[in-house]
């Protein structure tokens, strides 16, 4: 039934155009509403909601911006090498087309803001491969044969043409495996960073960032590695605490240091049920002058341990940076995430919010071997130019068009089944995201500087409120 409604696409997808706010009241409430039946898919709701001086008696989320938190970066996917290679397969002008639809804002567009980016390989690419890949028994200390390989056919040319739709995209590198010459078992899979590789490696992920500027691409972030705690993927490596505390403030820190690069360095990168990881290597002053923040995903543990971390150290910032969808389409999983992450992560601190996996093709392709995900559910099937739109689509949606980079969360309280996340936008725009996660219809008010809108939303809905 949710793939059915996708190919009405075009009559659904009703959002706002260049105009509405210009001719839309001060006193006035645009909203974009999913329904839990999935008859409705992100429709901008013609009549607007007014603000009056009076409203009926509901629970009332007040929305607050004398109290503001930490600011957005953006919200997005990843970009994977597999998302990469299908959007490539595509012809040149359908490409264009869906990638104004991701990446521009105007009229029927998402505004994807932020992206994460494999550094070599993730699971969902064909095949695993490194940027100095060599034959068993040899090494490369000087780094002279790295070449960024497979990503100069897709990854590359599909980030240049976003760019060009996009040019303050922002981007997050996130490696899965170091070559294998550097890691202790040889293999793709497992093993982690010999310590004698320390050095070199970081070099390569410098090379890497100087490799993508050469390119026209900067790299704004790089995570140290992809699930440390989870050696099982192909590729992956594993990283406990005290290596990774180990490897930055020896090795990978200095190295950005020497380099002069502007791009952040995040740690951890993996669930929130160890949030003792990340604090245990920010306790460490000298790998801390080096980091930015921490990055989590959340197969494990609850997203308010996210909150831990930061209490520990409020000076850092904190990302959310992959969560998947499996196949066939659920569209809970869409209402789970709307309440986690969209609403959880952003209430728990986290300035990125990025769903797993950008495109796949209809059997869930590609990925690699001995571990790769055959279940990841892109946020859009590709099938050469027919486009399908998934869960994770409308996910980004009902955040990404209006919450934009430079956005600020603000304080909104949070009245029984109505979980909610307020935004003040650059340009000065409210931003509410609302989720009734009770059983009945909920009637409810939105308070602002002691004016009132009264609405409802359907059980399992979703809406995004817009005002002046």
């Amino acid at each position: 039934m949710f793939k059915l409604k996708h190919a009405l696409l075009a009559t659904v997808l009703t959002t706002i155009t260049a105009s509405t706010f210009s001719q839309q009241k001060s006193n006035a409430v645009d909203s974009w509403l999913t329904t839990a039946d999935n008859a409705t898919l992100f429709v901008h709701q013609k009549q607007p909601l007014n603000f009056t001086k009076t409203a009926k008696a509901n629970p009332t989320i007040e929305v607050n911006e004398a109290e503001h938190y930490q600011t957005i970066d953006g919200f997005g996917f990843c970009l994977t090498g597999g998302s990469a290679q299908l959007l490539m397969q595509m012809t040149p002008a359908s490409r264009t087309q869906l990638l104004k639809e991701l990446f521009d804002t105007e009229g029927n567009h998402i505004g994807i803001s932020y992206l994460r980016v494999s550094i070599g390989a993730s699971d969902l690419n064909p095949f695993v491969f490194s940027y100095d890949d060599l034959p068993a028994g040899q090494t490369d200390s000087s780094l002279t044969k790295f070449d960024l390989g497979p990503d100069k056919k897709d990854v590359i040319p599909v980030l240049k043409e976003i760019l060009k739709i996009n040019p303050k995209l922002g981007i997050l590198g996130s490696p899965w495996s170091a070559p294998t010459w550097m890691k202790t078992n040889g293999d793709t899979k497992g093993g982690s960073l010999k310590p004698d590789c320390q050095g070199v490696y970081a070099r390569y992920l410098v090379k890497y960032i100087q490799s993508m500027k050469a390119n026209g691409i900067h790299i704004s972030a790089i995570t140290v590695q992809n699930e440390p705690l989870h050696p099982g993927n192909n590729p992956s490596m594993y990283m406990p605490a005290p290596e990774q505390a180990e490897f930055v403030k020896n090795h990978l820190g200095p190295a950005f240091n020497a380099a002069k690069l502007d791009t952040k360095i995040i740690i951890y990168d993996h669930n929130a049920d160890k949030p003792e990881y990340p604090i245990s290597i920010l306790n460490d002053a000298a790998a801390a002058k080096y980091i930015d923040g921490s990055a989590f995903h959340l197969y494990g543990g609850t997203i308010d341990a996210l909150s831990t971390v930061h209490n520990a150290h409020p000076d850092k910032n904190l990302y959310f940076t992959e969560q998947w969808m499996g196949a066939p389409a659920n569209f809970r999983d869409f209402r789970d995430h709307i309440r986690d992450l969209t609403i959880g992560a952003t209430r728990n601190w986290c300035r990125t919010v990025l769903e797993w996996n950008l495109a796949a093709d209809p059997q869930n392709n590609p990925h690699t071997d001995r571990g790769g995900c055959d279940r990841c559910l892109g946020a859009i099937t590709l099938d050469k130019d027919n486009v399908l739109r998934n869960p994770a689509y409308y996910v980004a949606a009902h955040s990404a068009k209006f919450i934009r980079p430079g956005s600020m969360r603000i304080q909104s309280n949070l009245p029984a089944d109505l979980p909610n996340v307020a935004f003040k936008t650059p340009d000065g725009k409210k931003v509410l995201v609302v989720i009734n996660t009770g059983k009945e219809t909920q009637n409810f008010n939105i308070k602002y500087k002691n004016q009132q809108v009264s609405t409802h939303l359907n059980s399992g809905s979703v809406a995004t409120y817009v005002w002046k």
